[in-house]
């Protein structure tokens, strides 16, 4: 059930966001950056998180937070310490959003798993980023070992804190619910259009 959630979440949040970036390019007449960029082939928490997952939010929470914490932080700890607490309140910004996303679709109290589970992200992106300073290059996984490592870290933490409340709030339930409501009403439409064709058609040949 888990691992179904997982592929459930990416491929349903990237029809469903690329559905929504096809309107609007359509509407505003704009070319919309790719939402998802094969996260699966992540080799690290920054290239999952920075370059590969859901860039929409990325893209939002660059600019607002992480580059402005980033500045003040830089100017009291410098350059070196200085993006650690903009990666740190980035993920924690990232974390509270979601909280309160499922609080307005489930109306039940916060249990803050899935604001530790982002919080818990931005200290491992901030640990390979002192890791990678730390080896400045010397020494590299190779991707056929560090992608399966980071896919299975997100997933496996995933399982642990993010999912849970997603279940707990029958999550599943409720879209499918939601999806055969959808169903039943586009099948409602197609059958009242072919009445109404059935009747004008009568009503066409009686006439003649």
């Amino acid at each position: 059930m888990l691992v179904y959630f997982c592929c459930y979440l990416y491929i349903g949040l990237e029809f469903l966001l690329t559905i929504i970036a096809a309107i609007t390019a359509t509407l505003l007449n704009l070319e919309i950056e790719p939402l998802f960029d094969e996260p699966y082939l992540s080799t690290s928490l920054q290239d999952f998180w920075g370059r590969r997952w859901n860039l929409m939010v990325t893209n939002i929470l660059r600019p607002t937070v992480y580059i402005p914490i980033r500045y003040i932080s830089t100017v009291i700890l410098g350059r070196k310490w200085g993006p650690l607490p903009a990666v740190f309140a980035t993920f924690f910004a990232s974390g509270f959003m979601h909280e309160l996303i499922f609080f307005y679709l489930a109306r039940v109290s916060p249990t803050w798993e899935v604001t530790l589970f982002f919080v818990l992200q931005g200290f491992c992106v901030a640990l390979e980023i002192l890791v990678k300073r730390a080896v400045n290059g010397r020494w590299r996984l190779h991707p056929v070992v560090s992608g399966p490592l980071t896919v299975g870290f997100v997933m496996v933490t995933g399982f642990w804190l993010f999912f849970p409340q997603l279940i707990r709030c029958e999550t599943d339930v409720r879209i499918s619910r939601e999806l055969g409501a959808l169903i039943e009403f586009v099948m409602d439409i197609g059958r009242t259009m072919q009445s109404i064709g059935i009747s004008l058609k009568a009503i066409g040949v009686s006439s003649t």
